[in-house]
């Protein structure tokens, strides 16, 4: 799996986090000792929103290939050891739908430029890439490191998302650091949209 397949569907409900055991060029073993159990070889899990293959198993942790476009365009390439990542598995035939279509094909990474807590939430300002910033609609759904989320506010090439504590603690939202790096979804309907808009 990864960038360019659809053959899974994700809703950006993160399950759990899992930390990076092992990198290399091609390949990404995260200890996950919760839901290893749950996996599968050749099955596919969302690893910071990218849909990956599952190609090993073992006790506590699992082994994905990485594509060279992944790496390219995802925050894979930045990871180190013990990095946390958010895991979410695909969505079952008769599974509860809960956040929104999360294809697991990243189309970009935004920079976190601001944190700031309002009441009990925290508000992360996200910058962009300018190409994207077509795909992002004020009150929409947006998939930042995998998790589903609403937009909040536009502002140039730059949007806002509140987070509730209950997201902020069980995601890798509360690792982040001025100038972090994440992984976009946009909206896979505003894609279709244009498409067929473009079409006519």
């Amino acid at each position: 799996m990864g960038i360019g397949q659809l053959s899974y569907m994700f809703t950006g409900i993160i399950q759990t986090t899992g930390k990076v055991k092992k990198l290399t060029a091609n390949q990404l073993t995260i200890e996950v000792p919760t839901i290893s159990r749950q996996l599968k070889k050749g099955g596919s899990i969302s690893v910071d929103g990218a849909c990956l293959t599952v190609v090993g198993l073992s006790s506590g942790s699992f082994t994905a290939d990485v594509m060279p476009e992944t790496r390219k365009k995802t925050i894979i390439s930045s990871y180190k050891i013990g990095s946390s990542v958010n895991l979410e598995l695909p969505l079952k035939a008769d599974g509860r739908f809960e956040g929104h279509i999360v294809t697991g094909h990243i189309d970009g990474v935004g920079e976190l430029t601001d944190v700031k807590r309002e009441s009990n939430a925290y508000v992360l300002t996200i910058k962009i890439p300018a190409r994207l910033i077509k795909y992002i609609v004020q009150k929409g759904s947006v998939a930042i490191n995998g998790i589903s989320l609403t937009v909040a506010d536009i502002k140039n090439n730059s949007f806002t998302v509140s987070i509730i504590p209950h997201t902020w603690k069980i995601t890798n939202l509360h690792t982040l650091k001025m100038g972090s790096k994440v992984n976009l979804e946009t909206d896979i309907l505003a894609k279709y949209a244009e498409k067929l808009i473009n079409s006519t």
